[in-house]
């Protein structure tokens, strides 16, 4: 596997992001028709070396775009680690279905965003800690919302461009 010049600047990543939609839907067609398992010995080769480039922590575009599900239990986390009062919590950051089985932090940016980093980071919620869930299988099923993020992430964008070239996608580039 060859080395790769890591894209970290946010605003070169959304105007390329722009630029290959349709190459990116043909990429995610092209992705679907492969062995899955194939596309994701891929992704875990690549994904190591932009991790490691890639500091999450000086970004923060996720936190400043996305809506995060929670659960009772990491809302218990994080008023415990605060000191805040559960209700007062749920009131103020919690917006729940009608049912209450999917609880959602009801702000974009995330209230715990201060700067680029999250002030809650060693008790951030599960898909805080997931994303961008390039770690998980069957990423050729899941390229469709993958490729939602691609202009917004850095390690989404450069480990999708690498893929691309290992697998000889062809572009226009």
């Amino acid at each position: 596997m060859k080395k790769y010049e890591i894209i970290h600047d946010p605003e070169q990543i959304k105007r390329l992001a722009t630029e290959r939609e349709v190459e990116n839907d043909g990429f995610r067609h092209f992705i679907q028709a492969m062995d899955g398992k194939l596309v994701d010995e891929w992704v875990e080769k690549l994904l190591p070396a932009v991790e490691v480039e890639v500091d999450c922590t000086q970004c923060g575009a996720c936190c400043r775009e996305l809506m995060i599900n929670v659960t009772p239990e990491e809302v218990f986390t994080v008023t415990q680690a605060l000191s805040i009062d559960k209700n007062e919590f749920f009131e103020k950051h919690i917006e729940q279905s009608a049912s209450g089985e999917i609880l959602i932090m009801n702000t974009i940016p995330c209230y715990f965003l201060n700067g680029s980093k999250c002030s809650i980071y060693e008790n951030r919620f599960n898909e805080c800690r997931e994303f961008p869930h390039l770690h998980k299988p069957n990423i050729a099923g899941r390229m469709f919302g993958t490729l939602m993020h691609y202009g917004r992430c850095a390690i989404i964008f450069n480990v999708i461009e690498q893929l691309k070239e290992e697998l000889n996608f062809i572009t226009n580039k």
